[in-house]
């Protein structure tokens, strides 16, 4: 598997990345302005994931896909450890994360990680979602988000923004 960044002239993975966000305006205005990186295997295109800047030294890991059909391979896990090491060489020191509350495997693969929870950005998802979502059989309300410092070990820990 190689992890790439994806080249200017290359349209990025949108089916994929709505796997793992709904909206196609706001995957399309965070992959503008953010850099995206795809997994290949056989030129075929597995995984991404998106590094959002969001302010002087921080940047955001968002939307991180697997396909259906490559989910519990641990690509998702190469894709965490890619997107960290890469954030850490462009001089970040800071990296923000969020998931929602219904996305059970994500919390499983960034608290694997090491990733602290700490706070709880309540309703984002109903406030800036038309329709309702639901993952697991879960009611995707909130999300957790926050900041943490870039170390060897990947913790990130999580801080509420309220409203």
């Amino acid at each position: 598997m190689n992890i790439r960044k994806i080249n200017e002239s290359e349209k990025p993975p949108m089916e994929l990345l709505l796997l793992a966000d709904p909206s196609k305006m706001i995957v399309e205005n965070y992959v503008n302005r953010g850099e995206c990186f795809v997994a290949e295997s056989e030129e075929q295109i597995i995984g991404v994931y998106v590094l959002l800047p969001t302010r002087p030294e921080t940047v955001e890991l968002v939307n991180i896909a697997v396909s259906d059909n490559q989910q519990g391979k641990g690509i998702g896990k190469q894709l965490v450890n890619d997107a960290v090491q890469k954030a850490k060489s462009k001089g970040y020191k800071t990296i923000e994360v969020g998931t929602g509350n219904s996305s059970i495997g994500q919390l499983s693969l960034y608290q694997k990680y090491g990733f602290r929870i700490i706070g709880v950005d309540i309703d984002f998802f109903v406030r800036h979602y038309p329709e309702e979502i639901f993952e697991n059989g879960i009611h995707c309300r909130d999300t957790l988000q926050g900041y943490g410092s870039i170390i060897s070990r990947f913790i990130i820990y999580i801080k509420t923004f309220f409203n």
